[in-house]
């Protein structure tokens, strides 16, 4: 890293389809929007004998807990943000045009009001040059899309559309070379629609085929980010309040503490709730009561966001080997605020029966093997949206909104649950199943499949 040549490292995080940005000028760096668990790159950074001189924030975000406070308690870096943000801790507030020295590069804040509205992007400046080489363009402009404006209320949405359209066309004005460094990407709920599979690209790329760069005007613009705008897990709403207040610095990643049935069970009847990263298979075959199936992939902590309420306290059963199981689950907890995890349950369902403790079951089945054999049957669709319509007949209830809908399902029947590939049917049947409500999760396989023609 050392050396006179500025670098800008891509660090991703595909659970959440973010990606944060170190930017090194010899022996200094500033790190960008940096996720929570970001020691091993403190690390990394101090064993190269670079420091951490600035956070840069380009907004309060909505998806995850910053890393910032702990960038700042491990190297002592100043964070550095939005100067409209509402930080009730000490930071460095940049307005527009306001400038701040990285080893020889210049980072200068732009006002980049849409995604939220105190939300700025920061042009980078190699040694003296007058053109940018690149912007730190955080929830505004993404590579084949842009950020979405109604996640501050829906009040706002219209207001915060207008300025981002504004917005959009002020960084469209910058050179065509100009490497364009988005958070959010592929994956995240923070984008109006479908983004690019890539996670960087420039300024003359974009601007000849990012749909929301060719609209015709504001109100064509506006009328596009109003409508059709997708789902967002239900923690989202907690995650600007904790960024704004400063989150807990927990100075390392946490050990979870492996625990015994007795105490497994004397934790459930204090209210915490089991999740189960084992497979949906696994689940299925055999669980505790109560317990929610959320298979342990890049998805898991997003999924325990639209389903689990902020602040539960949390015991997981997880796949061997457990310790590494652990380790990634908990960080995956830890990026999204749901820092209550009491422990994991030593020795699995196994331990648990061999306790003399109940597991509960249900049945599965393949979504190619049923497909044309559905009539008659009561199906569950849990997808967050029906691009194609889904099985007719059937009960639409996006797997978010099914834990406050569960008393609107049947129960008079037995009820097939299907998404589009199996993994969110397994968390909307473990649901299910908590309800008493008899049911069968179609965990291969979805909609596509089901309507396929036998």
């Amino acid at each position: 890293m050392n050396g006179s040549e500025a670098t800008i490292d891509v660090i991703p995080t595909p659970s959440l389809g973010d990606t944060s940005y170190l930017l090194v000028s010899g022996d200094e760096a500033a790190l960008v929007d940096p996720q929570r668990d970001c020691w091993e790159l403190m690390e990394t950074c101090s064993a190269k004998g670079v420091g951490i001189r600035y956070v840069l924030e380009t907004h309060i975000h909505n998806d995850y807990v910053s890393g910032a406070l702990e960038v700042r308690a491990a190297t002592g870096a100043t964070i550095a943000g939005p100067a409209r943000a509402p930080y009730a801790f000490d930071h460095l507030p940049l307005a527009q045009d306001d400038e701040v020295r990285v080893g020889d590069v210049t980072v200068r804040a732009v006002e980049t009001p849409g995604h939220t509205a105190e939300h700025t992007a920061y042009l980078v400046f190699d040694d003296d040059s007058r053109a940018p080489s690149a912007v730190f363009t955080g929830g505004s402009l993404l590579v084949g899309n842009a950020g979405r404006t109604d996640l501050s209320g829906g009040g706002r949405t219209e207001e915060l559309a207008r300025a981002q359209y504004r917005t959009l066309r002020r960084l469209a004005l910058l050179p065509d070379g100009t490497r364009v460094l988005p958070t959010h990407g592929a994956g995240s709920s923070c984008a109006a629609g479908p983004v690019s599979g890539e996670r960087t690209s420039t300024v003359g790329a974009e601007r000849r085929t990012n749909p929301v760069l060719t609209a015709q005007d504001e109100e064509e613009f506006v009328r596009a980010r109003l409508s059709g705008l997708p789902p967002y897990p239900a923690y989202y709403r907690h995650m600007g309040s904790v960024n704004g207040a400063g989150p807990r610095v927990l100075g390392g990643p946490p050990r979870v503490r492996p625990l015994g049935p007795t105490v497994v069970e004397g934790l459930l009847g204090g209210g915490a709730q089991i999740v189960d990263a084992r497979s949906r298979a696994a689940f299925a075959a055999g669980h505790l009561p109560d317990s929610l199936c959320d298979e342990l992939d890049e998805r898991f902590a997003s999924l325990v966001g639209e389903v689990v309420p902020f602040g539960t306290r949390l015991v997981l059963v997880l796949p061997e080997p457990a310790d590494q199981a652990a380790h990634e689950a908990a960080v995956q907890l830890l990026r999204i605020g749901y820092d209550d995890i009491a422990g994991y349950l030593a020795g699995g369902t196994d331990a648990w029966a061999a306790a003399g403790r109940p597991l509960r079951t249900f049945p599965t089945t393949d979504a190619t093997a049923l497909a044309g054999r559905v009539d008659g049957k009561r199906v569950l669709d849990v997808r967050p949206d029906r691009p194609e319509g889904g099985v007719p007949g059937s009960l639409a209830v996006p797997l978010a909104e099914l834990p406050r809908r569960i008393g609107e399902l049947p129960r008079d029947q037995e009820i097939w649950v299907v998404c589009d590939s199996g993994r969110r049917a397994a968390v909307a049947a473990g649901l299910v199943d908590r309800a008493g409500i008899p049911v069968t999760a179609v965990i291969s396989g979805g909609v596509r499949e089901l309507m396929a023609r036998p």
